[in-house]
């Protein structure tokens, strides 16, 4: 079962590149994403299938992170089911493009590695929670902005 976390947790080895895993993490989920999208055709189920992909990864990974912190650290940059499942709640409820979805992936690194408006105070939390939350903050924080972004033009 280790080895199972030591995946997820990693996004199928993605955090063990040396330089900017976080990145390659919120990039595996806007492929995922881009996947989802060519194989739903319908809206509904398209939108459907993130929600339920993020709360999959969001609470999953809450599991695999509590469980390879004992193993890498707190918090350790090897653990990117974070940016993965932040990065699909950025992209909820947005209509697909490659144009949305770099936007999204622009506005959720930025909010992930900056953490403004107080979205640092979510790391606190102890068993899996706080690496969690304070990417599903960014993924919250890029998604609203997103909306705003596409509502004006």
């Amino acid at each position: 079962m280790l080895n199972f976390h030591k995946i997820f947790a990693s996004g199928l080895g993605l955090g063990f590149i040396p330089k900017g895993s976080g990145t390659f993490g919120a990039l595996l989920a806007c492929a995922i994403v881009a996947g989802v999208f060519r194989l739903v055709n319908d809206t509904f189920y398209y939108h459907l299938t993130l929600i339920v992909l993020t709360v999959v990864f969001t609470f999953v990974g809450r599991w695999s992170s509590a469980i390879m912190e004992t193993h890498w650290g707190e918090d350790a940059s090897k653990i990117v089911i974070d940016e993965v499942a932040g990065m699909c709640l950025s992209l909820c409820f947005i209509p697909f493009s490659w144009q949305n979805l770099l936007i999204a992936f622009i506005l959720f690194r930025f909010f992930d590695i900056y953490k403004p408006f107080n979205i640092r105070s979510f790391e606190k939390y102890g068993n899996g929670w706080g690496v969690m939350l304070d990417d599903v903050m960014a993924g919250i924080w890029a998604n609203g902005c997103l909306q705003v972004i596409i509502f004006f033009l």
